[in-house]
Parts: C-alpha cells; sequence; structure tokens
C-alpha cells in the first residue's frame, strides 16, 4: 500500500491524545457505608472490571477512528500495473471526436454528446491543480493551450460537429505537439471516438514517454447509402443541349439498399428522378438525363431518401453553361482559310485569330483551346506561355507550316513531352487507320463502313517517337503516325504531320477535318471542378482575377460571407480558405457586384462508412496504447482514477472512520456498567 500525501501520516501523533486523557481521566468516588464490607467490596471489584471494559472499548474505538481519518486525508492506494507516478502534477490531453458520424444515435443520445460527457469524467478523476488540453477535428489554435478544470469544461460545452475529418496518427501527433513543450509532469493522452475503419489504415506511431488511452463510443448497426461522387459526360456544356450526369451511389451497409429515391435539382427546380437498388456493401454508377438549360452557372444539387443516417442525403455541384467558347488561333501573320471556314460553320464557338507576335499571354488562359498553324519558329516567349498552358489544362493543335524551322519545332515541342517533325517526306500515302478508341473519335460515327474513305497525303513531316503518354489518332499506311495526341500535366497537346496545304494532303478538305476538331474543342473544356471536399480542399484555382484592397474577391452562401486570401500565380489565382468553411453547399465567388463563379462544396464522405475497428483492430493500430477504456452506462471517473492511480483506499478509510465513530456513541450510550453490577450487589 502506498499514500498520495505521506505528509499526512505526521498526524498519527495524535493518537497519543486520547490515550492520554484515557489515562489522566481519574474519577473521584463517593464513600458509601454499608454494613456487611465483604459484599461492598464484592460490589465494588464487579463495577471496575466492567467500567474498564467499557473505557477501553471506548479508546479503541476513537483511536481507530482518528487513525481511519489521518488515513483518508493521506489518500491510501493499492498501485495498479499501469499506475502513473503519483503525486506529480500531469498534463492530460483530450481528443474529442466531433465529425460527422459523431451525429449517429444510441442510447444514450448522440455519440458526441456522449463523448463529451466522457470528457468531463476524465477530467473529474485528476486533481485541481492538473492541467488539461482539448483537442478536436478542427485542430483549432484556441485549443493549443492547457486549461484548468472549470475551463476544460466550458471548452468541451462548446465543441459542435465538424466537417473535418483526420486519421489517427494525425490526431496523436497533434496531442505529442503540446505535451512535448510542457518539460515537467506527467503526461497522457486519451482519444474518444467511435474509431471509423475508413480513418485509420496504418500503425500509428507513439512517444514512449506518453501514455495512450483509448475510449470507444458504440453506435448501433445502422444503413446508409451516399452519393460518393458525379460527373457530366459532357466536357462542354452548351445551352438547351442533353446533358447526361453520372451518379455514382455506395452502399455501406450490410444489407441490400431497395428503391433508393433520387432526384437532381438545378437552380431549384427538379430535373431528373430515379429510384436505385444497391447490393450491399458495393458502388454503383448511374445515369439521370435532363436538358433545357440556360446560359450562366448552374446551382446543382442531388438529393436521396435515406434514414436514419441524414447528414450525407445532399450533394452539391456546378458548373457554367457557356453561351459560346472562346478558340485562339494562331498563326505566322496569314490566316489559314480552312481553320477559319471551320469555325464560323458553327456560332457556338467564337474564334479569335492573331498573328504570333502579338499574342496577348495574360488572356492565354481564357481558351480553352489554342490552335497554332503555318507558323515558322516559335519564339522563345511565346513557348514557354504555351508550356505553362498545357500543363494547367489547355489543349494545344498544332499544325506545322509548309516551311517550318524543324529545329525550332523541335526544341518546343519536347519540352511539351510531345514528338515532333524529323524531316519532310515526299511520298504518296494514304491514311491507312484511325484510333476509334480514342476520345476524339468516340460517339463520331454511327455506322464505320469496313473502307472509309480517309485522307490522300502527298507529303508530310515524319514524327518522332519521343513523347510520353501519346496516342495516336490517325495511322499512314507506313505504319507511321499521321495525327497524335500527347498528355502533359493536366492538358493536351495534338500535333498533325501536314500542314493545312492542299499540297500537302486533302486533309484541309475532308468530311473528318471538322468533326475531329470540334472534338479537340468541345473535350478542351477546362472549368472549375464540379465540386470541392470540405476538410480536404483547402485551396482551389480559378481564372486570373486582379484584386485590389477595395475590390476584394467573396465567398458568399445567404449570410455568410467569407474573404479567401488570395495568391497570384502565372495563369491563374489560387483561393485559400483553409477552415473557414463548415457547411456545405453552393457558394458564389464574388467581386464587388459580379459573380466570377460558383463553387460547390461537399461533407467528406469518408464519414459515411459506418464500419468501425474492433478491440483487436486497435491493439495492433495502437500497439503502445493502453487497454479500452469501458465503463458500461456508469463513469469514467473510477476506472481513470483506477488506471491511473491504482485502486483507491480513501472512501474506504471514511466509512472505517465514521463507523467507529458511530460504535463510540454507541458504547457511551447504551453500554451502562454501573446499572448492571448494582442489580447483581441487590
Amino acid at each position: 500500500m502506498y499514500f498520495l500525501y505521506p505528509a499526512f501520516l505526521f498526524a498519527l501523533l495524535s493518537l497519543a491524545i486520547p490515550v492520554v486523557i484515557h489515562l489522566f481521566n481519574f474519577r473521584k468516588y463517593k464513600k458509601v457505608y454499608f454494613s456487611n464490607v465483604q459484599f461492598l467490596k464484592e460490589v465494588q471489584e464487579q463495577q471496575a472490571s466492567r467500567r474498564n471494559l467499557k473505557e477501553r472499548l471506548i479508546l479503541a474505538s476513537r483511536l481507530l477512528a482518528l487513525l481511519f481519518l489521518i488515513l483518508a486525508f493521506a489518500r491510501p492506494y493499492i498501485p495498479g500495473a499501469q499506475s502513473v507516478n503519483t503525486g506529480k502534477q500531469q498534463v492530460i490531453s483530450i481528443f474529442v471526436d466531433n465529425s460527422y458520424s459523431m451525429q449517429t444515435l444510441n442510447r444514450e443520445g448522440s455519440l458526441l454528446d456522449e463523448a463529451k460527457r466522457r470528457a468531463k469524467e476524465i477530467a473529474s478523476a485528476y486533481n485541481i491543480n492538473d492541467r488539461f488540453q482539448l483537442l478536436t477535428q478542427d485542430f483549432e489554435g484556441k485549443h493549443q493551450r492547457l486549461l484548468s478544470r472549470d475551463e476544460f469544461n466550458d471548452a468541451v460545452d462548446a465543441v459542435k460537429v465538424s466537417p473535418q475529418s483526420r486519421n489517427l496518427q494525425q490526431v496523436v501527433s497533434r496531442q505529442e505537439n503540446l505535451l512535448e513543450n510542457q518539460p515537467d509532469g506527467v503526461k497522457s493522452i486519451f482519444i474518444i471516438s467511435d474509431f471509423q475503419k475508413n480513418k485509420n489504415d496504418k500503425s500509428v506511431k507513439i512517444d514512449s514517454n506518453i501514455s495512450v488511452n483509448l475510449v470507444q463510443l458504440k453506435a448501433g448497426n445502422l444503413p446508409n447509402v451516399a452519393v460518393d461522387s458525379a460527373w457530366l459526360l459532357s466536357a462542354v456544356h452548351r445551352p438547351g443541349e442533353n446533358e447526361k450526369l453520372v451518379v455514382r451511389l455506395h452502399n455501406y451497409a450490410a444489407e441490400k439498399a431497395e428503391k433508393i429515391p433520387l432526384k437532381i435539382l438545378i437552380n431549384g427546380e427538379q430535373k431528373a428522378l430515379g429510384s436505385f437498388s444497391i447490393n450491399a456493401h458495393e458502388v454503383q454508377n448511374d445515369t439521370l438525363s435532363f436538358s433545357g438549360l440556360k446560359a450562366g452557372w448552374q446551382r446543382c444539387e442531388i438529393q436521396l431518401q435515406d434514414n436514419p443516417v441524414t447528414f450525407d442525403n445532399q450533394f452539391y455541384f456546378s458548373f457554367n453553361v457557356k453561351q459560346q467558347m472562346p478558340v485562339l488561333v494562331i498563326d505566322g501573320g496569314t490566316p489559314n482559310p480552312y481553320l477559319k471556314a471551320v469555325f464560323a460553320s458553327d456560332a457556338f464557338f467564337a474564334a479569335n485569330r492573331v498573328d504570333d507576335g502579338n499574342v496577348d499571354y495574360a488572356a492565354l488562359n481564357t481558351y480553352p483551346i489554342v490552335v497554332i498553324s503555318d507558323v515558322k519558329t516559335i519564339a522563345t516567349g511565346l513557348a514557354q506561355q504555351l508550356r505553362t498552358y498545357v500543363a494547367k489544362g489547355g489543349t494545344l493543335v498544332v499544325f506545322p507550316s509548309v516551311d517550318a524551322d524543324l529545329a525550332n519545332y523541335k526544341s518546343f515541342l519536347l519540352a511539351l513531352n510531345a514528338g515532333y517533325p524529323e524531316k519532310l517526306v515526299t511520298q504518296d500515302v494514304k491514311v491507312a487507320s484511325i484510333n476509334r478508341q480514342s476520345q476524339v473519335f468516340k460517339n463520331v460515327f454511327e455506322n464505320f463502313p469496313q473502307n472509309p474513305d480517309l485522307p490522300l497525303v502527298k507529303k508530310y513531316y515524319r514524327l518522332s517517337k519521343s513523347g510520353t503518354k501519346q496516342e495516336s489518332l490517325m495511322n499512314l499506311a507506313t505504319g507511321e503516325s499521321f495525327w497524335t495526341g500527347y498528355s502533359n500535366g493536366r492538358g493536351n497537346v495534338y500535333l498533325c504531320a501536314v500542314p493545312l496545304d492542299e499540297d500537302f494532303s486533302s486533309l484541309p478538305r475532308h468530311a473528318l477535318f471538322v468533326p475531329v476538331l470540334f472534338r479537340m474543342a468541345l473535350l478542351s473544356g477546362h472549368d472549375q471542378p464540379l465540386f470541392y471536399t470540405l476538410g480536404a480542399d483547402e485551396n482551389f484555382e480559378v481564372p486570373p482575377v486582379q484584386t485590389t484592397e477595395k475590390q476584394l474577391l467573396k465567398l458568399t452562401k445567404g449570410d455568410q460571407s467569407i474573404i479567401p486570401d488570395v495568391k497570384q500565380q502565372e495563369g491563374s489565382t489560387l483561393l485559400y480558405v483553409s477552415d473557414q468553411l463548415n457547411a456545405p453547399g453552393i457558394y458564389s465567388l464574388r467581386k464587388q457586384d459580379s459573380t466570377l463563379a460558383m463553387l460547390a462544396f461537399n461533407d467528406n464522405r469518408a464519414e459515411s462508412d459506418m464500419s468501425y475497428f474492433t478491440a483487436a483492430d486497435l491493439e495492433k493500430l495502437l500497439p503502445n496504447a493502453k487497454p479500452l477504456l469501458t465503463a458500461g452506462n456508469g463513469s469514467l471517473k473510477s476506472v481513470v482514477a483506477e488506471s491511473n492511480f491504482g485502486t483507491q483506499l480513501w472512501k474506504l478509510c471514511i466509512i472505517l472512520a465514521l463507523i467507529f465513530l458511530l460504535a463510540e456513541t454507541l458504547l457511551i450510550r447504551f453500554y451502562n456498567p454501573d446499572k448492571q453490577g448494582v442489580i447483581q450487589a441487590v
């Protein structure tokens, strides 16, 4: 047995006080004359013997009551196998999981309410001088400090649900960072969570000098279906055209979900409706069609009815329906009649033609597609800007000029990870095949003939095979590539082996020329992503926006207004929102009174998976952590106290002290040996 405050044992010297009182408390007897001395002597001896027994019992009761009272103040305990260094000030970091999954209900209410109650119970198990840190999924700066017990309880009451979702390693590392700055005292970590499997998959590294305790909250097995993602099949969206939306549904439950109703709302109007069934633990893609869109930004929402887990029943996305698509055509000073005719045939394309010496580099990123034709030498500045343009998602189509500087083209195209024209080949040859599996030719042909009419070639540039991530669109009968696509960064480069000149080939007047260019243009759309994820996407990229101190960018949703940090970079503007956004929905990116874009934010779907680690799983994940702390429906206070201080005996000492005080009272009140002695004498 050990004592938490052994200094109180000096009070045991006070046990001498009752003994001294007992020894010197001599009672004066009254003289009584009696006729027979022999009988009187017998009565006196009998009374003195019984009186001595009573006084000794009372003395023993007083001594034992005082002894156990002193021991109670000394806080005796039996140390357990996991007890810490008792008597020192302790620093305790308590993590309360406030992610979306903690909204799940159990018999005690929501898991978050239970987690907050458990956190207070843990704090109550420690001494008044110990210090506490509260940590949540938000990783807020105000939680990076130590609190007293009362301050800690107030901070716990203020915890609310958060869209953030951290893994165990991030949580433990954050807690260790604070504790490492505390040189003195015993350090402990508590993690209160439901311990979902989706957020933790690797073994967690823990400082061996810090005690780690896990408290797992149990929720019932609840069915849940959620929309994980969505995407549109069309890269470019035109007013009035039919759109196809692919919705990815995920059934996280162990049972099949039957006839889940789902609908699509665009600008508040219902555009599509469906009902789907999904097998247990499966992912299913379903396609919904809608049309009748007008030009401008579209605010879209996917809704499904799925109870009782409802936080992931809405999925938001946004996109822009363009009235026209801008196309930049760069030439050597003479407009190419074939390109002019192609883009003039459809009013949707707004072609802007410039010569290679007058390109506006600042506006380059506003064009989804850039076409270079009849340029003999690519200037160094233009080449650099086009490399940046392609890397950021732009599409570049290159037709070499009749008198191209091959060395210059080689330097330019190699920097784009593309092939280049090696030499001019004068030979009559025919395009022998096209790659119908390419995105460029998908859904172009209703029926493909066995002997198609393909372009004839009189002379061509032999293309090198040095490009990476290449895809041949058309091949010559010689096996060489006629038109090839290359991927670079987020963009694409399409290089043709011939100029747009009838002296080289029949391509400029061929029926394939127009649909191929249109498909490249339509596939070049690189609008904003349909949606972002709260807690994961803390910054996003938009087209270049010039701002001043008086013209700031704002993200607005209803009455909420957020001013993001803005960073200008080459060809675009980066916006940083950090943890300012905490509610899903569609936000307007505004500059004064003009709306620049609509940005959709969704909750992290990792929280939708209602599967949890078992105790055995957590033991593997955190091998140095203590066994799970469980108290059933009771309080964790006694469990934590016993785990950290061993078996506490002070309560038992108080009970025993009261018992002996009661015994003393009963002895004095009811035990009367004098009365018994007189009766015997008579």
